[in-house]
């Protein structure tokens, strides 16, 4: 079976039941299953708190956070460190084999600023996957924070779906993307099981697909073109479809190349 990709956001990091139930399916599933599991996750959230700790101000360009250098530490502090070491601790107390790691560990990825008025903002390329699936190989269960580190060797902020479809890349694994959401519900608020690029364009004319799920579901389909497969869009929420959810059954909406 194909090695599976996890995305997780910050929120979930926010909501110790919801994250307890994450893990504790993985633990169940993994003691059943042979399947290789990576976890990339975010922490918008506890970025934010730390901000508002250190009253420190935060900008935004276009909706991305604004890094500049004097701040580039501490959201590595917060993804980098609080974040990735809750989850590690987490997964470590459910005897899941747990290691964290950051996007720039064995060159995984190479993160390329793409916007110099924001700062140390990057997006990541997949580069050399011979440390993920080493440790894949060996049976842990990698936690990567997005975090990227590029050619000059400076630490960049990177969006974490945009480093989950490129951990993804790396090494030719199946994605979800899991956060507080189903998935894509129609009209009449019904989850829609599967959707193509030319639905999803109705969609978005209809007024159906709005807001925050308009960035979702593109994020999912540029990911589901590049991988050649489907992306799936599911919620943490429900700890009884977690474990058919990391089975590669259906419990979102899974977003077609």
């Amino acid at each position: 079976m194909r090695a599976l990709v996890l995305k997780v956001g910050g929120v979930l990091l926010d909501t110790p039941q919801a994250m307890d139930n994450l893990l504790t399916a993985l633990s169940r599933y993994r003691r059943q299953h042979n399947r290789q599991i990576v976890i990339v996750h975010g922490g918008g959230v506890v970025v934010d708190n730390l901000m508002k700790k250190l009253n420190l101000p935060v900008a935004k360009k276009n909706g991305l956070r604004i890094t500049p250098s004097d701040q580039i530490d501490i959201i590595v502090g917060a993804l980098a460190g609080i974040a990735n070491k809750t989850l590690l601790a987490k997964a470590l107390s459910m005897q899941l084999n747990a290691v964290g790691l950051f996007l720039g560990d064995g060159n995984m990825t190479e993160a390329l600023q793409f916007d110099e008025e924001l700062g140390h903002v990057a997006n990541v390329t997949p580069n050399d996957p011979t440390l993920l699936k080493q440790l894949l190989q060996a049976d842990f269960l990698p936690i990567i924070s997005s975090i990227g580190l590029d050619q000059q060797g400076r630490l960049m902020n990177v969006n974490a779906d945009q480093a989950a479809i490129t951990i993804a890349k790396l090494i030719d694994a199946d994605l979800v993307m899991l956060s507080d959401v189903d998935g894509v519900l129609n009209a009449d608020k019904q989850r829609i099981p599967q959707l193509n690029a030319a639905q999803i364009a109705q969609l978005i004319e209809d007024n159906v697909i709005t807001d925050g799920m308009i960035v979702k579901v593109n994020a999912a389909l540029e990911a589901a073109k590049d991988l050649g497969r489907g992306v799936d869009i599911a919620s943490w929420k429900h700890p009884d479809k977690l474990t058919a959810l990391l089975s590669g059954e259906i419990v979102g909406t899974r977003i077609n190349p």
